[in-house]
């Protein structure tokens, strides 16, 4: 079956056609992430000492896992774990949180014991850390 738009300029037949066929697809088809694990810091500072991410040194704590993971040698093309800094994640009562992808992992944290914990046991090994997830 051939699949032509019309005249007037219609092409939703074919977006319609290609969205199935899309969806439809295995998942083993698609191209796997670039990074083999995502790790995002909430560091969000809101406004008048309103609880969030940051009053815990969220940003501190980011820098220290960066730091980390580049000294495991972590964020190298074979590992390919990279650290980023993230706006609200609008968690802030369970707070300092992480979140891990593509797991959709979530953590919180106390100090940097519990960074090296989930840098070892989960980015580096695959293991949740039960403890702090939350």
């Amino acid at each position: 079956m051939t699949l032509r738009p019309r005249g007037d300029g219609d092409h939703s037949g074919i977006i319609f056609f290609n969205l199935i066929s899309f969806i439809t697809q295995p998942l083993n088809q698609f191209p796997m992430s670039y990074y083999q694990r995502h790790v995002f810091f909430c560091i969000n500072q809101r406004e008048a000492g309103a609880i969030c991410c940051n009053n815990h040194g969220a940003q501190a704590m980011r820098d220290y896992a960066k730091a980390r993971v580049k000294a495991l040698k972590l964020d190298s093309k074979s590992r390919r774990i990279r650290i980023n800094n993230a706006g609200c994640l609008d968690r802030c009562n369970e707070g300092p949180v992480i979140v891990v992808y593509p797991e959709d992992v979530w953590y919180t944290y106390v100090d940097k014991e519990d960074i090296d914990e989930i840098i070892e046991e989960h980015l580096k090994n695959g293991r949740v850390v039960e403890r702090l997830r939350i």
